[in-house]
């Protein structure tokens, strides 16, 4: 979080505090994506109301449990891009998924507080062999519910099953070029015929069934090589039955600088950040609020105080060893933690490398169009699917 935005969160308090504790409401924007909260229940107010102070004090031992988490389902991939850990072999865990035990019971401890659970972190969780059981262990907290996937088995038969069956809030599907030769410049080994296929699908049975999600929405990185591509996105995206489409920037990982340079953009407004001669422009108003509400558990059940720490060089602990999540967030090494990624960050090469920090906004995303009237606010908590 930048500064002037938490400045502008601070001046919002007032009527964010009425809206969720009288009305049970609030509206919030999720990487351009739009979501609305009704009917909270009592215990998800007051923890919404207790986090804010980490806007203020980004206590070492927080007052409040997660508003954010973030559910590895799986740590490989069938794809090879240059600039992800996993892409390049930089993920030194053994390959494995998580069991649908551990998330329900993750999502029975940590899901009655949360906003949102996002069902990835490095690996393709549409890989996962139990993905339906998956879904149904996250369903039914009052959760926005986000799963993006590099799309290509998405048009098997099971997945589709699973999606439909239990269907995440967003299906967010990757895609960085519009046609085989520039999507798979990057997204190496990727074929766009399963997933434009799987998305389609997706798209009639909605229809045929009167359902609400997912929400289809593409996500486009915009890159030296795709950028021409970026005025034909939304007919693109609207013509193969998406409902929503995101235009992203590149984002750095904790690896040496020139892995992901020569991807830049020319077009100043895509580029993630600033350049001075070539070189990143570091700035010094970013406000790290991750370890105080947005944690991350791995496929082994590993927690980590951020999605950045793909290796786990700084674990809370292991939920798979017969701990619980509060035991692990509210633990002194937890404390401890944050309190040095919170005042010596450059401890961790995964806090000077990170991808937020010299950003101009939080949002990795620059740009979002509505290709459904439907999602222009996404309402959880007082409707069914359908």
């Amino acid at each position: 979080m930048r500064t002037g935005e938490r400045r502008r969160g601070l001046v919002r308090s007032p009527r964010l505090m009425w809206d969720i504790l009288v009305a049970g409401r609030y509206d919030f924007t999720y990487d351009q994506m739009p979501m609305s909260m009704r009917g909270m229940s009592g215990k998800k107010r007051l923890n919404l109301l207790r986090s804010g102070g980490n806007l203020i004090w980004r206590r070492p031992s927080p007052w409040s449990w997660p508003l954010h988490l973030q559910i590895e389902l799986s740590n490989y991939c069938n794809l090879r891009c240059p600039v992800c850990p996993t892409g390049i072999r930089a993920v030194r865990r053994a390959p494995m998924t998580m069991d649908p035990d551990l998330v329900e019971q993750l999502m029975a401890e940590v899901g009655p507080f949360l906003l949102t659970a996002s069902l990835w972190a490095w690996g393709e969780p549409l890989l996962h062999p139990r993905l339906k059981e998956v879904l149904k262990a996250v369903q039914g907290h009052q959760v926005a519910t986000l799963l993006s996937t590099n799309g290509q088995n998405l048009n098997d038969d099971a997945v589709i099953d699973a999606l439909i069956s239990n269907p995440p809030t967003y299906l967010i599907v990757a895609i960085d070029g519009v046609t085989d030769e520039t999507n798979s410049r990057f997204r190496r080994g990727a074929r766009l015929a399963p997933t434009l296929h799987g998305v389609r699908r997706i798209a009639r049975l909605k229809h045929q069934r009167d359902l609400r999600f997912p929400v289809l929405h593409m996500r486009y990185i915009v890159m030296k090589h795709n950028q021409h591509e970026v005025p034909d996105l939304e007919k693109f995206a609207a013509d193969n039955g998406f409902d929503f489409l995101t235009v992203r920037t590149l984002s750095i990982i904790d690896a040496a600088e020139d892995a992901h340079r020569e991807l830049v953009p020319d077009l100043e407004e895509f580029a993630a950040y600033d350049y001075d001669n070539g070189k990143r422009v570091r700035r010094r108003d970013f406000y790290c609020l991750q370890p105080f509400w947005f944690p991350t558990v791995f496929a082994d059940g590993t927690v980590v105080a951020c999605e950045q720490d793909y290796n786990a060089q700084q674990p809370l602990g292991n939920l798979s060893r017969g701990m619980s999540f509060r035991h692990l967030w509210f633990s002194r090494r937890a404390a401890r933690i944050r309190r040095w990624i919170r005042d010596e960050s450059d401890r961790f090469s995964f806090c000077r490398n990170c991808p937020y920090v010299d950003r101009p906004t939080t949002d990795v995303s620059v740009q979002a169009m509505h290709l459904d009237r439907q999602t222009v606010c996404i309402r959880i908590g007082c409707e069914s699917n359908n």
